[in-house]
């Protein structure tokens, strides 16, 4: 997550699931955690802002 940025539910939804993908096929996890779970372990990257996505929005 770069800056302040706020992401709807539905991108939200979508980065953790792309995440927890990327994390059950044995990616690096970055950040320290207890977790055992691909999703709850996405979840703290989330929170903790390190997550490397970006989300492209279309013209309204």
């Amino acid at each position: 997550m770069s800056g302040n940025l706020e992401y709807n539910r539905y991108e939200k939804a979508r980065i953790l699931g792309a995440r927890a993908l990327q994390l059950a096929y044995g990616a690096p996890v970055l950040v320290d955690t207890d977790q055992s779970e691909p999703i709850l372990i996405a979840a703290e990257e989330y929170d903790a802002g390190v997550l490397p996505f970006t989300v492209r929005r279309g013209m309204r």
